[in-house]
């Protein structure tokens, strides 16, 4: 068995431009105490896919601005949460995360192929990405990381969820929602307690990740997102057991 690495190249470039911004992010969301705001987010996108699939609304554009408007939606609905029954934030993400779930296998119930079409979405198909995909998206992520950079926390509430809205949209179509949630909160777990240089290092630790993961899926066939998943729980499990990690 040997690993294509010209296939493997593009989703490993995909993989890399969605730790770019979600590592930071996933920073974010743990330290706010809202670890499953990414899951919600990237599944009210999902289910602005699915509406855009059943309406007839045809080319990647359309398709994505109806991802981002559902996902701002989501994001707005969060901020007034949040501002008026803070102490239940994290449950009402969690209840907003079941009900875009459960309205996408509503709106797929009589589709032939609604349910191979919900697993693509949960589990995406980064394997094949290709390279005239990246260019969008590289856009986008180089944007919204100049925005966190020069704002900060001068985005307020609003801002913040309005950045997670739009990098969690970009990535969910190309990685799937369960990799959208391992990238953003994986690298974040393992070294939540690492003083200098954690953002490289977890920047490191999802590219690690993402490697092994394409690596495995490409020599025994396996489901490339799935695999990728398993690769950064492992990984960050692996750093989490490490006694010197948060030490630095």
């Amino acid at each position: 068995m040997t690993i294509d690495w010209g296939l493997l190249a593009a989703p490993f470039a995909a993989g890399l431009l969605v730790l770019a911004s979600h590592v930071p992010l996933g920073i974010a969301v743990l330290r706010r105490g809202i670890i499953f705001i990414d899951l919600a987010i990237a599944q009210v996108a999902t289910l602005g896919v699915i509406a855009a699939d059943l309406a007839g609304w045809e080319g990647a554009w359309a398709t994505q601005g109806a991802a981002a408007a559902a996902a701002l939606g989501g994001a707005l609905l969060l901020t007034w949460t949040e501002r008026r029954w803070p102490d239940i934030q994290e449950a009402l993400i969690g209840l907003l995360f079941v009900t875009a779930a459960a309205g996408g296998i509503l709106l797929l119930a009589n589709n032939p192929h609604g349910g191979e079409h919900l697993k693509d979405l949960l589990a995406g198909q980064i394997l094949w990405v290709g390279w005239a995909q990246l260019g969008s998206l590289a856009l986008l992520t180089a944007a919204l990381l100049a925005t966190w950079a020069m704002l900060g926390k001068r985005l307020g509430n609003l801002g913040f969820y309005a950045i997670f809205a739009l990098a969690v949209t970009a990535s969910v179509q190309l990685v799937g929602v369960l990799l959208v949630f391992a990238s953003l909160i994986a690298p974040a777990v393992a070294l939540r307690r690492q003083r200098r240089g954690r953002l490289p290092a977890s920047w490191l630790l999802g590219a690690t990740g993402y490697a092994c993961g394409l690596a495995l899926s490409g020599l025994f066939d396996l489901p490339a997102g799935a695999a990728v998943v398993c690769c950064l729980a492992l990984a960050s499990a692996v750093v989490l057991a490490l006694p010197f990690v948060g030490h630095g």
